[in-house]
């Protein structure tokens, strides 16, 4: 399998689970709006934010859950350090989510709401995000995933208590865009899987690259029943591409594979070659040595820089891996934000601030400069972590932050820079 160590998950499909897996003005239409909670609503917290967590610690994504921990913790110390919420200190109640192989997200939740939880920071799983919604919404609890990046969420029954702090799937169209049209208009052939995710991203990505300046010069879907794929990579090689976008998703590790190594064959790797959000991994084991060397590739999320580890490991010194942990944090400071400009920390109106207090104010970058701002001035736009964190009218994150990387000869991806994009 390809195996991720600096970051990478994506949304649950079957029994694999994608954990997990931009806007400014939007060049192609944008999904209908998410109903969101009254602008105004009735007070219904008890005097102190309890903020509940479903991240997780067992099951096939344990690996990533520390630094989200990690990240929340590091929020709740800052946030009672400067005084709490509303004048209490806000109390925390992690709870693992388990992966989706089990009950447990149902388990966690239901016990979640027997302690009054406030708002939920979680799940990192697309699939149990799915899951939770429609009952985190029916207690009008608000929940705000660090991780999941699955297309389709925004839509589901209750989604006006959705919020995440890390880019839909389709958004990293946008940033793909820009690095590839950097030095100039590229010609470009996208390669991809006819699936959700495909439908999702190429699109977004056809229409970011016109306005970049580039063309697509060949959108070639992936035969379903033929895995020879000699006509497909004729049809690509015969348009000349500049650069080739390959979009896979982890359940299709086979397809990836020998779609990569014929794209290297026809002079199509190297630097020509770009690995999107879900089929950037370790190859080292999957492919021979040295073939994806060059290969560029994406990864949504902030890669938390030395001083942030620095911040995550006072929490828990024993980090070594640190995917997620700016999003969580800045996910829990935006919730405890909106429960202060909400002069209440009940569900519903944190729901209902949360977009207010992202974008459009006084900007601030840490919880006690908020309050500082507050003090004069009636609206805030936290820009955190993990990027500026503006909330679309879906509760996505609008412009995001991405990792570029490169893969060495020993076909690891190594982060190469940081983009912010949307």
């Amino acid at each position: 399998m390809i195996r991720r160590r600096l970051g990478g998950i994506a949304c649950c499909v079957g029994f694999i689970v994608l954990l997990a897996a931009c806007a400014a003005p939007e060049p192609v239409a944008a999904p209908s709006p998410a109903s969101s909670p009254a602008a105004t609503v009735s007070p219904s917290g008890d005097g102190v934010l309890r903020i509940g967590t479903l991240i997780p610690t067992t099951g096939a994504f344990a690996f990533l859950g520390a630094a989200q921990v990690a990240g929340v913790n590091a929020a709740i110390t800052e946030i009672n350090d400067a005084g709490g919420v509303n004048g209490a200190a806000v109390e925390v109640v992690q709870r693992d989510s388990g992966d989706a192989t089990t009950s447990k997200v149902e388990e966690s939740i239901a016990d979640l709401f027997t302690k009054n939880v406030d708002v939920i920071i979680g799940p990192s799983s697309s699939t149990l995000a799915e899951r939770i919604i429609p009952l985190a919404s029916s207690r009008t609890v608000p929940v705000v995933s660090p991780a999941a990046t699955f297309p389709g969420l925004e839509a589901l029954p209750g989604a006006e208590y959705f919020f995440r702090t890390v880019p839909s799937y389709a958004r990293q169209g946008y940033a793909l865009a820009l690095a590839i049209s950097e030095a100039g208009p590229q010609d470009v052939a996208l390669v991809y899987i006819n699936d959700d995710l495909g439908k999702a991203l190429v699109p977004v990505l056809t229409a970011a690259l016109g306005n970049a300046g580039s063309s697509v010069v060949a959108s070639v879907s992936v035969p379903a029943v033929d895995k020879d794929y000699t006509a497909l990579i004729d049809t690509v090689t015969k348009a000349e591409p500049d650069v080739v976008v390959l979009i896979t998703a982890y359940t299709a590790l086979d397809a990836t594979k020998a779609l990569i190594t014929k794209l290297v064959a026809a002079a199509l790797g190297g630097a020509k070659l770009w690995l999107t959000t879900q089929n950037t991994g370790d190859y080292s084991q999957a492919l021979p040595a040295g073939l994806v060397k060059g290969v560029n590739g994406i990864i949504e999320g902030f890669v938390p820089n030395d001083a942030f580890q620095t911040t995550l490991k006072r929490s828990d010194s024993a980090l070594t891996q640190f995917r997620y942990g700016a999003e969580a944090y800045d996910a829990t400071i935006l919730a405890a934000l909106a429960a202060v400009v909400a002069r209440d920390d009940g569900g519903a109106s944190i729901a209902a601030t949360l977009v207010e207090v992202s974008r459009d104010g006084i900007k601030c970058t840490s919880f006690g400069e908020c309050l500082d701002v507050l003090k004069t001035q009636s609206d805030i736009d936290y820009d955190g972590v993990s990027g500026p964190l503006n909330f679309t009218p879906e509760h996505d994150v609008s412009p995001a932050y991405y990792g570029l990387f490169t893969f060495s000869g020993e076909n690891k991806f190594v982060f190469a820079r940081g983009i912010v994009a949307g």
